[in-house]
């Protein structure tokens, strides 16, 4: 099986989809995905909690820890570190990596609001002297946010973290085409993307993407479709297909059973 990082210079782009628990985690990895990502806003919203606010670092760490057991690559999304201090977002990963976890997210902003280039480049750095095999991707929320929401300003940060030692550059919410080519085209990292109804995986990857995650989107469609079960049989319509109980049972007793392995 290709190694993690290798998996972001394949001919097509890394399709990762983002699991919230273990159940979407082995659904991914049946379906014949070699790597699955962890979902902030998924993992906060099933414990009633909103995302950031650096709320999900327990609940992230304890899934990330359980999906170690599965035969895919896992990577976490661990917002800004949840912590300023660069030392403990250091601990944190390497703690991460200690149990098998072979790629991280770090953002840099918090509270929804950009910090300073050179105190994140701070923390990629510790995070690489510390454990230098986890692919770090780091993302840039210049335009999530709506902050310094120019190519130009993207590029600048992305080089600062490049030079500090990122393996991977992530742009969530960049969709213009143009723009999407000027960002791959500038950064000599594989640029990560999320999914998006106006272009395709293979277009993003004509592009020059060469990460696109899903996101929260499988978990708020998956919420979406939970309701629209419950309606219809309220509304007297027939109950929709789904995979089989006992099928999604015999996933869970023999992935119980690695955990005692």
């Amino acid at each position: 099986m290709a190694t993690f990082r290798e998996l972001h210079h394949m001919t097509e782009p890394l399709l990762l989809p983002n699991a919230w628990d273990v159940g979407s985690a082995l659904t991914f990895a049946t379906a014949g995905f070699p790597a699955v990502g962890t979902t902030s806003f998924g993992i906060a919203a099933s414990a009633g909690l909103p995302d950031g606010g650096r709320s999900s670092k327990a609940l992230t760490a304890a899934l990330a820890a359980q999906l170690c057991r599965l035969p895919v690559h896992i990577t976490a999304d661990i917002e800004d570190g949840y912590s300023d201090d660069r030392a403990e977002v250091a601990d944190l990963v390497a703690r991460l990596a200690s149990v098998g976890v072979a790629g991280v997210n770090l953002e840099d902003s918090t509270d929804g609001h950009l910090v300073d280039p050179a105190a994140f480049a701070g923390k990629v750095a510790a995070v690489k002297r510390r454990s230098p095999a986890i692919f770090l991707n780091a993302r840039v929320d210049n335009i999530w946010f709506g902050e310094e929401a120019t190519v130009d300003a993207v590029l600048h940060r992305a080089g600062v973290y490049a030079d500090a030692g990122a393996d991977g550059i992530f742009v969530p919410g960049l969709v213009v085409p143009e723009d999407i080519r000027a960002i791959t085209a500038g950064i000599g990292l594989p640029v990560n993307l999320l999914a998006h109804p106006t272009l395709s995986v293979a277009e993003l990857g004509d592009l020059g993407v060469r990460r696109v995650s899903s996101g929260s989107l499988p978990y708020r469609a998956a919420v979406d479709a939970a309701v629209n079960v419950a309606t219809a049989l309220r509304d007297g319509k027939q109950a929709p297909a789904a995979t089989p109980y006992w099928e999604m049972q015999a996933r869970l007793v023999a992935f119980s059973q690695r955990l005692t392995d």
